[in-house]
């Protein structure tokens, strides 16, 4: 390790299983922003269930191990690499993506997944924007194609992204009266400029105040294996999960 290198706590997985895996280490190197890259100071990290997905090796996609989660992280910008001028060091940002994952200190972003975070939200509101909000816009927005005027039911929107426990049985004539259809929806399927345009619309939310996350149970990274463990086995969330840091 090279000399004075600047070290981090992060929460790292070397193997995939249950929540036990979660290894908190307080020896990792702070990543170094490249080429249309910002390193983020984290101040919070939101928990969303797909990570737990991740981590137990049953979801389709399997990063590389040993490898550090987390997706949805607001904080303030450390570093900027070459080319990314659209931010500054001390920028309060959130990101909807990392590199390096946000369960740690400090993670690394490309430069258009990390956006400004108005001051009228905290890091805390701003750690539970990125999937959940995201994925919400794509689904009613972008893919059910809902205008203004319409009426939506949203079941089980207490927390985060309601995704998939499972199978469910549908009888295909319950569908042909009502001509109805069923719609899969998955958020990193979305272009870049899409991402753009969730991103102008979200963010005039945030300005005009209607998108305000209500945040629920707070851990510390220390008790990241307990946050896994409920966002899948508690009675029910209402509110955000989030990682402080």
């Amino acid at each position: 390790m090279a000399t004075g290198q600047k070290l981090m706590r992060a929460v790292r997985v070397f193997e995939f299983g249950g929540p036990e895996v979660l290894k908190l280490r307080s020896d990792i190197a702070v990543p170094i922003p490249k080429d249309h890259q910002v390193l983020i100071k984290v101040h919070a990290c939101g928990v969303n269930p797909v990570e737990t997905y991740i981590r137990s090796g049953t979801y389709s996609r399997k990063p590389l191990l040993p490898y550090t989660p987390g997706s949805d992280v607001a904080g303030v910008i450390e570093a900027v690499g070459d080319n990314a001028s659209a931010f500054k060091k001390g920028d309060r940002v959130f990101t909807s993506s990392t590199i390096s994952g946000g369960y740690a200190e400090y993670a690394l972003a490309a430069d258009h997944t990390v956006y400004k975070l108005p001051e009228k939200l905290d890091f805390k509101q701003g750690a539970a924007i990125g999937i959940p909000y995201f994925t919400a816009y794509r689904a009613l927005i972008h893919s059910a194609c809902v205008k203004a005027g319409e009426s939506v039911l949203v079941h089980g929107a207490s927390g985060g992204v309601v995704g998939s426990r499972g199978t469910i049985e549908i009888n295909p004539r319950d569908t042909m009266a009502k001509e109805s259809s069923i719609i899969g929806v998955t958020l990193f399927s979305s272009t870049k400029e899409e991402f753009q345009q969730y991103a102008a619309a979200l963010q005039a939310g945030m300005e005009i105040g209607w998108l305000k996350p209500v945040i629920g149970s707070q851990y510390p990274l220390e008790k990241v294996a307990e946050a896994h463990e409920n966002i899948i086995h508690g009675s029910g969330a209402t509110g955000k999960m989030i990682l402080l840091l």
